[in-house]
């Protein structure tokens, strides 16, 4: 990548940490990236391009900053407290407001919409990967859907992010509940194979309690 076009993505981020995104234009951005306005559409195309360019550009970058530390949780909890510690960091380097502007920007920006998206399923890809390593052989494998629960993990975490902007002591709270679920899963992993395989039984049967009947 040319040293102009990395000046414009940091620029993009720039002007949206600074300005939100009601006032990031080509201006503002050319501004904060010490370069030429008219390179933002000669190389981007347009300032919604260049902005969903950036926001995947940074995410690629602070999610292979995590990878070892992704690859090295042993458990839920661990899981728990990565996210804990990557949250306190991205709200540090001003990620979080860009977040927020990114998807607030989306809900009506269809050209917004695609690259947040893709964003956000690089983390989700990545704590799919740890979920699938940690909860193979246990219990709660037969009963979740692992690519459904790392969406979910993926959007509490975001959700989480911007909650704590307006009610931090509510975000706490419900960090605590997601902690006390892994110790759950953690105290099912450890019992022993007959109530291991009680829990499965009853698992099934529930599972296939809830399964739609066929035509009469």
């Amino acid at each position: 990548m040319s040293d102009t076009k990395q000046r414009l993505l940091d620029g993009a981020l720039t002007a949206l940490r600074e300005h939100g995104v009601t006032g990031v234009s080509a201006r503002t951005i050319a501004a904060a990236a010490g370069a030429n306005q008219a390179l933002v559409f000669y190389h981007y195309g347009s300032v919604d391009e260049l902005l969903g360019a950036a926001c995947l550009s940074a995410t690629r970058q602070r999610v292979s900053a995590y990878a070892d530390r992704f690859a090295a949780v042993g458990s839920l909890r661990e899981l728990l407290q990565v996210g804990l510690d990557l949250h306190a960091a991205e709200l540090a380097e001003g990620n979080v407001s860009v977040l927020a502007q990114m998807l607030a920007a989306a809900q009506t920006g269809e050209r917004l919409a695609e690259p947040t998206a893709a964003a956000l399923q690089l983390w989700t890809d990545e704590i799919q990967i740890v979920l699938n390593r940690l909860l193979t052989g246990s219990p709660v494998a037969e009963v979740a859907d692992i690519p459904g629960l790392a969406r979910a993990v993926s959007a509490a975490f975001v959700g989480l992010e911007l909650f704590e902007g307006v009610d931090r002591d509510g975000a706490r709270q419900a960090l605590a509940a997601l902690d006390q679920l892994a110790v759950l899963v953690e105290v099912v992993d450890e019992l022993g194979p007959l109530a291991r395989r009680a829990l499965r039984a009853k698992v099934k049967s529930h599972l296939k309690e809830r399964e739609p009947s066929g035509p009469a």
